[in-house]
């Protein structure tokens, strides 16, 4: 059992404890494209994600954070493909299982029974011509075929209670709910198998602030009833600041800092993650002016040499451009892959 704290905006501290590792990811690296012109898209990724915990996983636009997600559940699609690495999977009173090396069938079986996904587009992901109840029993008959009718009914009105729904929308098509009512069908539909791992890949991109925070705080309060864990994966990181109990920064394919959200947030270590931090007003305290980050996301295709973030870096020094620093702890809880918080004497 680990204690970790998280912070809100409000800059008020929680401690909570998480448990043993669910998911691990080792030395994990996605292409995409085979041979020479392969984009190295992930690259060398070690994560633990802990029973009941909530991993936030945070950078700019083509930093590999949906790629990451994608490869360790195998729903790349062409022509990504899992260059290297394992998946972990810890199931409760079983043995620990590589996903990457499942056989079709036990994947099928794998996916929303034990690690289930909200995706960013929710009207994409729900079926347009079939009512919500139609898409929210067939998850259930399709991993409990011995079930009948009458109880997956149930068990779908269940799930819409859980997510603050009416279950009258159950014979509504997609077309006729909200934006936020489609996102919380999707997490409902995430939420009927009772998974043990839920990844949300930008569940609220396209929602307003208000919305935002009611799909996030119903999530934080099936996490709190059902001990699931989640992998959040965001651009925002005032929204992990608030929800995650650790978050991961994500840049040109690979992790550069882990920290718990409030250290995090209280004491950025890498220029990068301070960055992302200026880039999002505060709601309180002191009006402070966004600085941003200058420059552009690198080329996957012609990468920088040394650290990647080097070229737009404001603290960059005669290492930066030549070694690339390794992910490294630089305090307890807290691992950094930079030049600031190292020695330089580690080759890439």
């Amino acid at each position: 059992m680990e204690i970790v704290e998280t912070s809100s905006e409000d800059g008020v501290a929680r401690r909570r404890a998480v448990g043993e590792p669910v998911l691990e990811l080792r030395n994990l690296s996605v292409d995409y494209g085979v041979g020479e012109s392969a984009v190295h898209a992930v690259r060398d990724v070690d994560l633990t994600l802990h029973r009941g915990e909530v991993l936030g996983l945070a950078g700019e636009s083509g930093s590999g954070k949906s790629t990451l997600a994608y490869g360790m559940t195998r729903l790349l699609a062409p022509p990504g493909v899992v260059a290297g690495g394992r998946v972990i999977y810890h199931a409760p009173g079983s043995e620990p299982v590589d996903v990457l090396q499942l056989s079709d069938a036990e994947l099928r079986h794998f996916r929303w029974a034990q690690t289930a996904i909200v995706f960013q587009g929710a009207m994409n992901s729900l079926n347009p011509v079939h009512r919500i109840r139609t898409q929210l029993t067939d998850v259930i008959k399709a991993h409990e075929p011995d079930t009948r009718p009458a109880e997956r009914l149930d068990r779908a009105r269940e799930l819409m209670a859980l997510v603050g729904i009416p279950d009258d929308r159950l014979e509504s098509y997609p077309h006729q709910l909200s934006g936020g009512m489609r996102q919380r069908v999707m997490i409902g539909m995430a939420m009927a198998l009772r998974p043990q791992v839920v990844v949300m890949d930008e569940p609220t991109t396209a929602l307003d602030v208000v919305m935002q925070r009611q799909i996030l705080s119903r999530m934080i309060k099936l996490r709190e009833q059902f001990d699931f864990a989640v992998l959040f994966i965001t651009h925002d990181l005032s929204l992990l600041a608030e929800f995650a109990d650790r978050i991961a920064i994500m840049y040109g394919g690979r992790i550069v800092e882990s920290s718990p959200s409030a250290d995090l947030y209280r004491e950025p270590l890498h220029p990068y993650s301070k960055g992302l931090l200026g880039s999002f007003p505060a709601l309180r305290g002191e009006r402070r002016e966004l600085t941003g980050i200058p420059g552009s996301p690198p080329d996957l295709r012609a990468m920088p040499t040394g650290c990647t973030f080097h070229p737009r870096c404001p603290h960059a020094f005669e290492p930066c451009s030549v070694q690339r620093p390794l992910l490294t702890v630089a305090a307890p809880g807290r691992d950094v892959a930079c030049w600031l918080h190292a020695t330089p004497d580690t080759e890439d």
